[in-house]
């Protein structure tokens, strides 16, 4: 193949031109800088490429604000995945991904390469993946529609996870009627290497050689970045050919190969194909570094025949990566790849200039800066505070139920609480014996790392509070998450984020969102803690119903466990312990599960978080976990004081007698009390001689604790004022709480 970039603009091939799906002025913007007008390839690769989904260009100037800077950081935002060091020349990547409109028309394939994509992303920095979590939402569990999805969506990341070997350790889900079209499907990915083997997406030295290496490229997936950066609508369905076909079996022969392939220190860069296909891997990995790449596409290997060369640049077939590699470990890398019988070609090489040029053969059919390509022109977009955040404010409290013993068991039987077993135990979650705390017995994911430390991981989300109030709902998003992985033992260390939205040319849904990162912004800095990546998915809407989703904010997050830190699980342990409540309970009800559930009610006064006490919070429980003294606890969020107790007593086969009038409180009602889900709050159980030591540990810092009762061998039991407000046995709410999705699902059958 020949090395030569001398074509002029005036030899590319030239089709038909058909209008992109791109902007009037993205159009006279390509068109200008190019001096002339792009082909028909060309267009193909720009509509990929400048597509929201791969571009971010109506996010990119606002995600700048949050921090990504940290004694521990090693990559950050920009790259397939965020880079960490935990010490010992160790690292862990993480990333997150979604495939919210696939999994919508075909909720099963959708999944499982949503997990693939993000498996990739990890691999992609030479780290090995050994972990996965998967946070999902669905319309109302009552649908058959969200039943369909769900069980189909489950069953893929089940699946695809399952074949690869790497463990689904924990996730989350919500059911929300604004989710009935449009599901979102998030996976998280970690990934554990050696500091002096990463492998960074750049491609730096002119002259490397670029293979492709993996599955073939098909039609499958052709416009899927577009397809993703658009509403549904009622033909989106007939789009299936936007949906990526998973191969697992692959990607565990990609990961072995790879992986064997950075050991041996022959891999100069590397780049995962995912949306956008050959044109965002391509055109992003020469950006990066300042160079270009010149292939020939008559040297890969297509599974249909007689593909365009429009169709090969933007298909989206899973399962294939590019490498970079010098000229004389050519040989080495072959060996590796036919060593595990893996498709690949040498399709081209890194130049000099900054030019992609894409060949057919000796014809030239695509041609332009690679950053030019990469980097699509920012959209502009104007914000306008949503007019229905007034109406919620205003709501007017609901009556108190008469029957409190009722409202817990309807509380604890809600789709958004109950028991999520029936997802987990369909997963491997303990394959690659790292898992030490299983999905459902903590509030985070417990990992062995190889330098003695454990490595804790958390997902939170939650739409409602977000819908009321974008900003103290999102903030208390990223609260939930590090009070998660406290309650694990872990420091927090660093975290990703996925923005989930509507159409950003709608003013009020950009307003939701800029709160969002405004949040996200105000409490990462006050906790120094970085953003090492994300994502942004815009476009959860349908064109039907004109109905977009809940502003709906993910976090992942990870901490580190000292080896020191005691194992500490939520269930209850002891008869005869003492209960200790840490953190102010207030009238902070909206968008909470009592309101929503209980009283089909959206609106009122978000929980919101002191940003100045919680890393003292959250500094002196560490103090606590590792001092031996806690022998289990839980964090209050969902249902609130009840709630948390309720699964501690379940999950603990204990009873609790519990005084509300004890509980550190500022509420003006005693089913506010039992239900709040202000932010920043704990049950610990302790053994009474440590209650003094523990309760005054918080107290010396201004942090409210108190002891409210203790652990029984009866049933649940609140009391107020002398006397008895709820007393149900521990069968009775364990039942509620474990059967309301597997008889749900079983309608399915």
């Amino acid at each position: 193949m020949t090395r030569s970039v001398i074509e002029e603009p005036q030899s590319l091939i030239m089709v038909e031109v058909q209008k992109p799906n791109l902007t009037d002025e993205e159009i006279r913007y390509a068109v200008k800088k190019l001096q002339r007008e792009p082909n028909e390839v060309e267009w193909a690769m720009l509509e990929a490429q400048w597509s929201e989904h791969c571009s971010y260009k109506s996010s990119k100037p606002l995600l700048k604000q949050l921090p990504s800077k940290g004694p521990r950081v090693i990559v950050g935002p920009g790259f397939d995945a965020g880079v960490i060091d935990i010490g010992d020349g160790w690292v862990v990547t993480l990333h997150i991904e979604s495939h919210n409109h696939p999994s919508a028309i075909d909720p099963y394939g959708g999944a499982a390469t949503g997990v693939g994509g993000v498996v990739r992303d990890i691999l992609s920095l030479g780290t090995r993946p050994i972990a996965l979590l998967d946070p999902l939402r669905f319309g109302s569990i009552e649908s058959p529609h969200t039943r369909w999805l769900f069980d189909n969506v489950v069953r893929g990341i089940a699946d695809y996870g399952n074949c690869i070997g790497v463990p689904t350790v924990g996730g989350e889900v919500e059911f929300d009627p604004s989710f009935e079209r449009n599901c979102l499907v998030d996976v998280v990915c970690v990934g554990l290497g050696r500091k002096d083997k990463l492998v960074l997406g750049e491609a730096r030295n002119p002259g490397d050689l670029v293979y492709l290496v993996g599955g073939n490229t098909g039609r499958d997936g052709i416009r899927g970045a577009g397809f993703a950066s658009k509403a549904l609508t009622d033909k989106s369905d007939t789009e299936r050919s936007a949906v990526q076909v998973p191969d697992p079996f692959t990607k565990k022969l990609i990961i072995e190969a790879i992986l064997e392939a950075v050991d041996a220190n022959i891999i100069q860069g590397m780049k995962d194909l995912g949306g956008g296909g050959l044109t965002c891997g391509l055109s992003e990995i020469a950006a990066k570094a300042g160079t270009g790449i010149e292939i020939d596409l008559n040297r890969i290997q297509t599974r249909e025949p007689n593909m365009l060369p429009a169709e090969i640049m933007i298909s989206e077939s899973q399962e294939r990566m590019i490498l970079l590699i010098r000229e004389e470990d050519e040989r080495k890398l072959v060996n590796i790849l036919e060593k595990w019988e893996l498709g690949f070609a040498k399709i081209g090489h890194v130049t000099e200039g900054g030019l992609l040029i894409i060949r057919q053969g000796n014809e030239v059919v695509a041609k332009a800066p690679a950053k030019f390509v990469a980097e699509a022109p920012l959209a502009p977009r104007s914000a306008m505070r949503p007019r229905y955040l007034d109406v919620l404010a205003k709501v007017p409290e609901p009556p108190l139920p008469e029957d409190l013993d009722q409202t817990l068991i309807e509380l604890i039987s809600s789709p958004d609480i109950a028991s999520k077993e029936w997802i987990y135990r369909q997963y491997d979650h303990e394959v690659g014996i790292r898992t030490i705390i299983r999905p459902g017995q903590a509030d985070s994911a417990l990992l062995r790392l190889p330098n003695k430390s454990s490595l804790a991981l958390t997902t939170d989300g939650n739409s409602k509070h977000c819908y009321v109030d974008p900003y103290w709902g999102t903030v208390g998003v990223v609260s939930e998450s590090f009070c998660n992985l406290v309650a694990g033992g872990a420091e927090p260390v660093a975290l990703v984020d996925h923005l989930q939205f509507g159409d950003p040319g709608n003013p009020e849904v950009y307003w939701t969102f800029k709160e969002a990162i405004r949040a996200i912004s105000n409490y990462l800095k006050a906790l120094s803690v970085p953003c090492i990546g994300g994502k942004v998915s815009f476009y959860n809407e349908d064109s039907t119903s004109r109905r977009a989703i809940k502003p709906s904010p993910v976090i992942a997050a990870l901490g580190l466990v000292d080896p020191k830190t005691p194992r500490i699980a939520q269930a209850l342990r002891k008869e005869g312990n003492d209960l200790v409540v840490i953190g102010n309970t207030s009238d902070e009800m909206g968008g909470s599960e009592y309101y929503e559930h209980i009283h089909k009610l959206t609106g009122g006064r978000v929980p919101r978080v002191n940003l100045k006490k919680e890393r003292t919070l959250l500094r002196s429980l560490l103090r606590s976990l590792r001092s031996g003294r806690v022998e289990s606890i839980h964090d209050i969020s969902k249902g609130g004081l009840a709630i948390a107790l309720t699964e501690m007593s379940v999950q603990g086969r204990k009873g609790v007698t519990v005084n509300l009038d004890k509980v550190p409180n500022k509420t003006s009602r005693i089913d506010n009390s039992l239900f709040s889900e202000s932010r920043s709050r704990f049950i610990i159980e302790t053994k009474p001689r440590d209650i003094t030591r523990i309760v005054n540990s918080f107290k010396r810092l201004g942090i409210p604790a108190a002891k409210v009762g203790s652990v029984t061998d009866n049933g649940i039991e609140f009391l107020s004022k002398g006397r008895s407000i709820i007393a149900i046995p521990i069968s009775e709410v364990s039942r509620a709480w474990s059967e309301t999705i597997p008889r749900a699902m079983e309608a399915t059958l």
